[in-house]
């Protein structure tokens, strides 16, 4: 191996996933600020996430929409108003014609 390449700060550090209340230690070079108690009784460095496999609905088989900031709802309102756009809008001449030359043939 390289010398000095690779992190110095490698270390175990007890992440807590604060939706599903889950706690692992796992070796990282996170920077951390506290230091709790793990799972095992010894102190780690201490990181809170907001989402982990023991939360992501990828892991849990749990969908749910998660509508942050209103994201869903605005995307739908948008969606609606292209849809009415659409359907007031005049047919061109070109799909005008195609129909009279339809309407002939029969």
């Amino acid at each position: 191996m390289k010398k000095g390449i690779h992190p110095q700060n490698y270390r175990p550090v007890l992440f807590h996933d604060i939706t599903a209340d889950a706690m692992f230690v796992v070796y990282s070079t996170v920077h951390t600020t506290e230091r709790r108690v793990g799972p095992d009784g010894k102190e780690y460095d201490y990181k809170p996430l907001e989402i982990s496999s023991a939360s992501h609905p990828f892991f849990t088989g749990e969908q749910t929409i998660v509508d942050t900031a209103g994201r869903v709802g605005r995307f739908l309102k948008k969606l609606e108003a292209a849809r009415k756009a659409r359907e007031s809008k005049p047919k061109s001449a070109h799909n005008a014609r195609q129909a009279n030359q339809s309407e002939k043939k029969e």
